[in-house]
């Protein structure tokens, strides 16, 4: 019985190797087919609006007036997503600009200064501030900050100011987490070195623990603006969804998310109006894309280093 039981054991052992081979196998192979999928679609339904409607690519991207239910003067849509464009990079990058020195001496202070406090009390804050839906951060920017702007500035509180605030306390615990994992990866020995050759502890952190830990906290950034970018309850409840450039940040504005959760579900597919709302989620689609690529440069530059 003994001998059997030797004798099963390697062939079941490997049986269970190639069933979880497989299954690995079939699981990478589906999330190719959903991604490849959602690639193509998105993809031919955004170009929909130039190959089908013979909308203009230059006006798309230039054009001040976004109207796709109206023809202009050559019977083409009247697509011009600029504004729209301007007003989701206006109010990412203000929050990452507003955010990350925050962002990166919250986690400083989490690691080096007070790493206890920082595990017990403000990392579980932060866990916390990571799940709290979008429609709930929305809320709060409708029922607090709007009205505040309102009643500070000139105005109707609706603008590019409310929506930076709001997605700059959105994406602070995301920087935040993954800028603590970055410092934290610094190995102890480059601490004690820097200290026996008589470094202050300010000079440690700055010049070896920061700086060891750049790409990491880099990829934190990048990572905080890819959700800001892509943030859209939130945003649409205080930014005012209008379709102009502002002159101002307390003015009413539009993001590419704000108007395709706005039109996407009072149009009929195929129509002008769904494909260019389409060809603004084709958009979205490439921002995202080169969010990836720029944390995979950042990482490679890692590994190399």
């Amino acid at each position: 019985m003994q001998a059997h039981k030797k004798i099963d054991a390697p062939s079941t052992k490997t049986w269970l190797e190639r069933k979880g081979r497989l299954l690995t196998s079939f699981s990478i192979v589906i999330m190719m087919v959903i991604a490849i999928s959602i690639l193509y679609f998105v993809t031919s339904k955004g170009l929909s609006t130039f190959i089908v409607n013979k909308a203009s690519i230059v006006e798309f991207f230039t054009g001040m007036k976004w109207d796709p239910g109206s023809l202009n003067e050559i019977g083409k849509p009247i697509v011009g997503a600029l504004p729209l464009i301007f007003g989701s990079f206006a109010v990412t990058f203000m929050a990452a600009i507003i955010c990350t020195p925050i962002a990166i001496g919250a986690a400083v202070f989490m690691t080096e200064i007070s790493p206890h406090f920082g595990r017990k009390i403000l990392q579980p804050v932060m866990e916390l501030l990571v799940g709290i839906p979008s429609v709930v951060y929305g809320f709060v920017g409708l029922s607090l900050i709007v009205p505040f702007l309102r009643e500070s500035f000139s105005g109707s509180g609706f603008g590019i100011a409310a929506g930076t605030i709001v997605l700059t306390v959105m994406i602070l615990p995301t920087i935040t987490s993954l800028s603590v994992d970055a410092i934290r990866a610094v190995p102890m020995h480059y601490r004690e070195g820097s200290l026996a050759l008589g470094a202050t502890r300010w000079q440690t952190i700055y010049r070896v623990v920061l700086k060891t830990a750049r790409p990491g906290i880099l990829t934190a950034i990048v990572f905080g603006m890819a959700r800001a970018f892509g943030e859209a309850l939130a945003v649409q409840m205080v930014i005012g969804n209008a379709t102009v450039i502002p002159s101002s940040l307390f003015e009413p504005a539009s993001t590419l998310t704000s108007i395709l959760t706005m039109g996407m579900g009072y149009s009929v597919m195929g129509q002008a109006e769904n494909n260019a709302l389409w060809s603004l989620a084709l958009v979205l689609l490439a921002m995202s894309l080169v969010f990836m690529i720029i944390v995979r440069f950042i990482g490679r530059r890692r590994t190399y280093k």
